[in-house]
């Protein structure tokens, strides 16, 4: 059974319509999206459900918005906000906006899901967010449903029906790059470095990781540890695994930005430079740059930039008055291939630049993209892709 099906199967379970009804919905709209879209649903592990904002009446400008982050320990994290912050400001100096306020909760879901209930009781007219639980801020977010307020998430899908998650298929992002290591090694030694242990995005990539293992029978997994998305948690566990298995290590599947500090500690510990998976980052490709023989990449550009830009013009959108077709709206996640890095290097990328993210020199999900996950599209209000400051931008 495909993912899409499976989706559609517990999507029944959850709301009091015929079954058959919704899987054809659903079904529908899927086999309706441009291929490059319609290819993310294949296996995608989140419950792919009809939107439940179709008769959503949005209030009138200026809006409130509101941000509930569930982390701000690293870079990633803080650039989401920073571009969502620059985003919205151009709606605040437009007078579309009023407000913009961002809570972070630090990993405590108990946290996340009071700072959300204080934003309804603020009367946010949205309220978009990075979730640290799949399942324990559904309450809540129904709470906001009751209120008129729509929440819309990145980065993680939650199992509330009443959210609308711009969300990529990260099951087949961690298929993808087992499968590249395959393809360079057919029998190699893999250490496993995954994010904050029980987040949504990482328990999607290990279902695809593990999917690829059992299909790729060479390989074999050294160690699984968690670097928490965080450079020196990152640097400190792979520095332990390496120390505890002295046999080699031919490649890391980490699905986080921090692909350097992995680098770096085989370095330090004068080991061989393994293949390394994740996303690319400045420092990194400066790194890179320093230290080209101590840097092998097979990745792809899972970049905050994008995430925030996205999950703005969903948000706008819906403020506008479009009407999303699902629940789930999956965005493709640029590929880099170790041979092009030079394509997406700066020269302000140093190995020190841990706050420099590259920019995509296109826009990685295109208006008419957008434009098929809506009922009655139109073009974002406050984007000009052009307008993306540059990575090397003070």
């Amino acid at each position: 059974m495909s993912g899409l099906m499976r989706g559609l199967c517990a999507a029944t379970a959850m709301l009091a319509v015929p079954a058959v009804a919704h899987a054809a919905d659903v079904k529908t709209v899927v086999d309706g999206l441009p291929a490059e879209l319609k290819a993310q649903y294949e296996n995608a592990p989140q419950k792919i459900l009809p939107s439940a904002w179709d008769k959503y009446a949005p209030p009138a400008k200026p809006w409130k918005w509101c941000h509930s982050e569930s982390y701000q320990g690293n870079p990633w994290r803080v650039s989401v906000t920073k571009e969502l912050k620059r985003l919205v400001d151009g709606l605040i100096a437009d007078g579309a906006v009023a407000s913009f306020e961002v809570s972070d909760s630090n990993n405590d879901p108990s946290q996340q899901i009071n700072q959300i209930r204080a934003f309804i009781d603020k009367g946010c007219s949205i309220i978009t967010s990075i979730p640290g639980s799949a399942t324990l801020l559904d309450d809540a977010i129904d709470a906001a449903a009751k209120a008129n307020i729509p929440f819309v998430t990145a980065a993680g899908s939650v199992t509330s029906p009443n959210a609308i998650n711009v969300d990529s298929n990260y099951a087949r992002w961690g298929y993808d790059m087992i499968t590249a290591i395959g393809k360079a090694k057919s029998d190699a030694s893999v250490l496993m470095v995954e994010g904050i242990a029980g987040h949504p995005i990482v328990v999607q990539e290990r279902q695809g990781a593990d999917k690829a293992l059992a299909e790729n029978a060479g390989l074999k997994v050294a160690r699984s540890v968690n670097g928490n998305w965080t450079a020196n948690v990152t640097k400190t566990v792979v520095l332990q695994a390496i120390a505890t298995n002295p046999a080699p290590i031919d490649a890391v599947w980490t699905t986080g930005s921090e692909s350097r500090v992995v680098a770096e500690a085989f370095a330090q510990a004068g080991r061989p430079a393994p293949l390394i998976t994740g996303s690319i980052t400045g420092d990194a490709l400066g790194y890179w740059k320093a230290n080209p023989d101590k840097y092998r990449f097979e990745g792809h550009a899972v970049l905050p930039g994008w995430t925030a830009q996205t999950l703005f013009r969903v948000g706008v959108r819906m403020l506008d008055g479009q009407k999303p077709k699902l629940n789930t709206l999956l965005i493709p996640i640029p590929a880099v291939h170790g041979t092009e890095l030079d394509k997406w290097y700066k020269d302000c990328m140093t190995p020190d630049a841990v706050s420099v993210f590259p920019v995509p020199p296109t826009d990685p999900m295109p208006e008419e993209w957008l434009d098929a996950y809506f009922s009655n599209p139109a073009p974002t209000k406050g984007w000009d892709y052009s307008k993306v400051p540059d990575a090397c931008a003070k």
